[in-house]
């Protein structure tokens, strides 16, 4: 990453941070109208396009930024020196500015009005709870994968992390406050109310200071060879 210029990659992760919120909204007001009365297809629909939608998009900004397009990833990343605290300060804002874009134009592609304020409310033990889990599992998938050499799988795995996550979690798996606070934005399927936001936040940070500690209990410092070992077809 750092043989990309900052602004450069600053760019990347406004715009990946953008299309997200833009497919996780978007489809959202479209499972919306296309099943009405429908709650489970709906999530099903909204989830499908999350899980395609990210395969795209780490595809197409992960060799400028490494498209984390999500706070959490990036302070981890800093935690194991892949990415200067600095840098990882300078996404923050660009990840919920992207984010909060992307809401606005998600609700105009759908003829909504371009901010309306969620009134989804979210906030209750269970939703906490999945939130942390969530979140650790979202960052343990990156950074197993970067730490044992396989980041060619992250486009994938995250994708099918979070399609299988909006089913497994109460809280569908927002995991990254950056488009938490984007989805404030929507009124929608997708929102969550601006009063639910903090409680989802906290539980993101928790969920990522935990992945911390199990990565560098699992992944310490794994070399090549042990990368090769665990890497199915590496030896081959």
């Amino acid at each position: 990453m750092a043989a990309h210029p900052l602004w450069r990659r600053l760019v990347a992760e406004f715009l990946g941070s953008a299309f997200l919120a833009a497919v996780v909204i978007g489809s959202g007001i479209a499972a919306q109208r296309l099943s009405p009365g429908d709650a489970g297809l709906q999530l099903f629909e909204n989830a499908a396009a999350t899980a395609a939608g990210l395969f795209a998009i780490i595809v197409m900004f992960g060799p400028v930024s490494g498209a984390h397009m999500n706070p959490v990833v990036s302070f981890v990343d800093a935690g194991f020196g892949g990415l200067r605290w600095k840098d990882a300060f300078a996404y923050l804002p660009t990840q919920i500015a992207g984010c909060v874009a992307g809401a606005v134009v998600a609700n105009l592609m759908f003829g909504a009005a371009a901010v309306s304020w969620s009134t989804k409310h979210r906030a209750s033990g269970p939703h906490f709870l999945s939130e942390v889990v969530a979140t650790l599992g979202l960052v343990l998938v990156v950074f197993a994968l970067a730490r044992t050499h396989r980041g060619h799988l992250a486009a994938a795995a995250v994708g099918a992390y979070i399609g299988a996550a909006y089913f497994f979690t109460s809280s569908t798996s927002f995991a990254n406050p950056a488009i938490t606070i984007g989805r404030m934005f929507s009124d929608t399927f997708a929102g969550i109310a601006p009063s639910s936001a903090p409680s989802f936040i906290g539980a993101q940070l928790a969920g990522g200071l935990v992945a911390f500690g199990v990565v560098k209990t699992i992944y310490p410092k794994v070399t090549p060879a042990e990368a090769a070992a665990i890497t199915p077809g590496a030896s081959r």
